[in-house]
């Protein structure tokens, strides 16, 4: 789909002046009033010098009404923590894996039945990862002002000009996720927008666990299997430190120094501070531990660890030449962006584990896509 084939949508208009449910119990019950309404939803917050991002406003929809919300009256809520918890009530986001982690950070919510129009616009053939703005000029012929999106939501009261910035970034969900309705339904893709979405969410989710996150350090993979072990312990105390400090993960530790470590595995505090970038604030607040955790992973008898991806092969490297070009083909007669079929980490993977049978990558709306090309993929694998 192009530009030219777009229609001229039209959105509900803003109230004014902005309304604001000021209590816990009138969001319940403003939220109970159209309990199948789909429920439209934006968040703004500060993450500067934090690790977990700080609320500061929360933006709802329900038909064409509009409110804000202060964090403490959403925090206290009932209703809406269980309109976020409620799988068969859809959520409306755009590009979604900010307010996901808030949710899950602030309220402890991994939302259920999230939908991210971002990946809707992408289905309906308009290209991969779209700005918000630049879609509601094209569909809906209004210019949003962005240059409030960084500005300080925190303190109150907010400003007129901030809360109808507020209001529209809610504002053209529900016709947007109407539209997307029919464009997806003729497309055979009615339901892909809801497996990908919840896939996403579930995702992003995944990346919570401390014990994971070890895996994101590609410049590990060359460890050996007890040295990975030590640089999982090493990353999963950064990551409670910095959850126990509220910082960032490279103000508590950065990657290559915990990298470092887990190569040289030092066994005493000299040894610690001949590692080049630690400073010597560090190694006096966190040396003896770090030491701890080295001398006990690294003394571990049993090592069953989940290995740290490698790059391709050269050979590998030809199958995922191969292999990417037949999803290319696939993608473009689908008319949807390539990086939402066929992501290159998951590329690799089917490459690397050489295994199609019961491989998620080949399920659900992929495997509907990918079906003329799918004995081409199967020989590179045969």
């Amino acid at each position: 789909m192009n530009a030219n084939e777009l229609p001229r949508l039209t959105a509900p208009a803003p109230s004014e002046p902005v309304l604001w449910l000021e209590t816990p119990k009138q969001l319940d019950d403003w939220l109970a009033a159209q309990p199948a309404e789909p429920l439209t939803l934006d968040t703004e917050f500060e993450r500067m010098s934090t690790y977990y991002p700080i609320p500061g406003l929360v933006q709802l929809g329900l038909a064409a009404q509009f409110r804000l919300v202060d964090p403490g009256v959403a925090e206290a809520s009932a209703g809406f923590r269980a309109a976020l918890e409620d799988v068969q009530r859809p959520k409306l986001l755009y590009a979604v894996s900010e307010d996901l982690e808030l949710f899950r950070h602030w309220l402890g919510i991994p939302m259920q039945g999230v939908i991210d129009l971002q990946l809707g616009v992408a289905f309906a053939g308009l290209g991969f990862s779209m700005g918000y703005a630049k879609l509601v000029e094209r569909l809906f012929g209004e210019s949003l002002d962005k240059t409030l999106t960084r500005s300080d939501w925190i303190s109150r009261p907010l400003s007129d000009l901030q809360q109808r910035y507020a209001i529209d970034d809610v504002r053209f969900l529900k016709p947007m996720y109407d539209w997307l309705q029919k464009v997806l339904a003729e497309r055979g893709l009615e339901h892909a927008l809801v497996e990908e979405s919840a896939r996403f969410a579930a995702g992003l989710a995944s990346q919570d666990d401390p014990t994971r996150h070890y895996l994101k350090l590609r410049g590990g993979w060359p460890l050996s299997a007890p040295q990975q072990q030590v640089l999982q312990a090493l990353v999963g105390w950064r990551e409670r430190e910095c959850h126990r400090q509220d910082k960032p993960r490279n103000w508590v530790m950065a990657d290559p120094l915990l990298l470092a470590m887990a190569e040289t595995l030092p066994k005493t505090l000299n040894a610690l501070s001949d590692i080049q970038g630690l400073a010597s604030g560090q190694v006096r607040r966190h040396g003896d531990t770090l030491l701890a955790l080295i001398a006990k992973s690294d003394a571990a008898d049993d090592v069953a660890i989940e290995p740290i991806a490698a790059p391709l092969t050269r050979d590998q490297q030809g199958v995922y030449q191969q292999l990417k070009k037949h999803c290319v083909r696939a993608a473009e007669s689908a008319d949807i962006p390539i990086e939402l079929l066929a992501p290159r980490k998951r590329l690799e993977a089917v490459v690397q584990q050489r295994q199609l049978s019961g491989n998620p990558f080949f399920e659900g709306w992929r495997s509907q896509i990918l079906d003329p090309v799918r004995g081409a993929i199967e020989a590179l694998f045969s």
